[in-house]
């Protein structure tokens, strides 16, 4: 993991300067270091300086900043709200930091046509927000979504918990309007919930993070809104009696909107930061969502509590209403700030294993914290996989040694992922924080295949370049 910390003026304003500010304005482009220094980071322990920084309000301005930066050889990033885990809008080769936070329109919420058309920088539970008055749902939920911008979702291709029931991202992009390297619009798909009129560009664009092109405008599917929801959750002895009861939950039918699973390590986290009371005792815990019928959802929770006390939980807590359900996921959420509250940093991993590999994956981590010493703490999307193993490591940040040793187990975490038929990222993305793992996670003919489209859309190799396309 190679972290980058370039947190330097300046010396002097680049040359290229000028034409910029003739093209743009000096409304929308900002040298100074403060800004800079602000649009520089994400959540990842990486960091680097950006010669300078455009605030786009419009496509107009996205269209003439790339169409300079191509002509003259700039680098671009583009950065949304900057919530990521992997440093992929970090601007390691410096030039323009590419900002579409100020692109922050709804522009049309149409129930006739079940659609949204929004602009990137729509803060994603504004959008789940606005259309869930109209009756109608917008599903991916990372757990960003009161600070993630859809922008930021569309370039990672983000999950979330509800992925079980309602997929990611990608399932609900119809159109998007791209602002090519070289300053082209490309407009793709549109209004249409089925279309099959030449190849999948929609999907070549979702999850790219940033590399191909600048998502100017998107046109997202929307569904009806479930009339209601209930939960329940439940702490299991061992994580190994855990994952079985999720088997038995998918394996008899059941199709839960959320399905989410927390080892030993984080729930002891939990109970010291939130209390003791607020989890019942065990070294698992399974959280179970249900969505569909007002008047057949009780009914469903009740079946579905008798199968979960028949795998063996320990305790069982059912939420009935809003505020009841409400209140356990908000417990969800607290389980990464009681990891963070352990005084430790936590590298936040994203992983994905088949389902039948939960176990292993777990006693992997177990081994691994015996091995190097350094805690690991798993949780997250039980219901596909999508496990979030972190790395509970002291010092990481100021000791080179607890770094080294941090990173080498990372190595080895990545190695069994691939080995065991997992894949190395699942709603975070590669960006810089997996980059040296992702020719060995697609194998080298996909690597060279993504190239060589990074090359056909992007030959001057402007748009967020030192990335794990090169």
């Amino acid at each position: 993991m190679d972290v980058v910390d370039q947190f330097v003026s300046v010396a002097c304003e680049p040359e290229w300067l000028p034409g910029l500010l003739a093209v743009l304005g000096e409304g929308s482009v900002s040298t100074a270091a403060g800004v800079r220094k602000e649009f520089g980071t994400d959540r990842w322990h990486a960091s680097a300086m950006p010669d300078v920084v455009v605030q786009a309000g419009s496509r107009d301005d996205v269209v003439a900043t790339l169409r300079y930066a191509n002509e003259n050889g700039i680098p671009v990033t583009t950065r949304g709200a900057g919530v990521g885990y992997v440093g992929g809008c970090v601007p390691v080769k410096g030039g323009i930091l590419l900002s579409v936070m100020r692109m922050n329109r709804i522009l049309e919420i149409s129930p006739a046509d079940g659609i949204a058309v929004v602009e990137p920088g729509v803060i994603l539970n504004d959008l789940q927000e606005a259309v869930r008055e109209l009756g109608w749902y917008y599903p991916p939920d990372p757990a960003s979504l009161k600070e993630c911008s859809v922008g930021g979702t569309i370039a990672t291709n983000a999950g979330g918990p509800r992925c079980v029931k309602y997929g990611v991202t990608r399932h609900y992009i119809l159109g998007l309007e791209v602002v090519l390297p070289d300053g082209q619009v490309l407009e793709t798909g549109g209004r249409c919930h089925k279309n099959k009129t030449g190849l999948d560009l929609i999907g070549m664009f979702v999850g790219s993070e940033g590399l191909l092109g600048v998502v100017t405008k998107a046109t997202l599917r929307l569904i009806p809104h479930p009339e209601a929801r209930a939960m329940l959750t439940a702490t299991f002895s061992d994580f190994e009696t855990a994952a079985g009861a999720v088997q038995a939950i998918l394996n008899q039918g059941w199709q839960p909107s959320g399905l989410e699973i927390t080892d030993g390590f984080t729930l002891k986290a939990a109970r010291d930061y939130l209390g003791p009371e607020m989890l019942p005792d065990g070294d698992a815990h399974l959280i179970v969502e249900l969505d569909g019928r007002r008047d057949t959802i009780l009914h469903d929770l009740s079946k579905l509590r008798e199968l979960v006390d028949s795998l063996g939980a320990l305790s069982v807590v059912e939420a009935r209403d809003k505020a009841a359900c409400e209140a356990i996921w908000q417990l969800r959420r607290e389980f990464s700030y009681s990891l963070r509250a352990t005084g430790l940093i936590k590298l936040n991993e994203d992983i994905v294993v088949p389902r039948s590999k939960l176990v292993e994956l777990v006693r992997f981590a177990r081994q691994l914290e015996k091995d190097t010493g350094i805690p690991v703490a798993c949780f997250g999307h039980a219901g596909d996989g999508n496990i979030h193993t972190n790395l509970m490591v002291k010092d990481y940040e100021t000791d080179p040694i607890a770094r080294e040793k941090a990173d080498a187990a990372l190595d080895v975490l990545f190695t069994w992922i691939i080995a065991n038929d997992g894949q190395i990222t699942g709603e975070h993305g590669v960006g810089l924080a997996k980059k040296r793992w992702f020719k060995d996670a697609v194998g080298p003919v996909s690597a060279e295949v993504h190239r060589r489209l990074k090359s056909a859309l992007d030959p001057n190799g402007i748009l967020n370049p030192g990335k794990f396309i090169e």
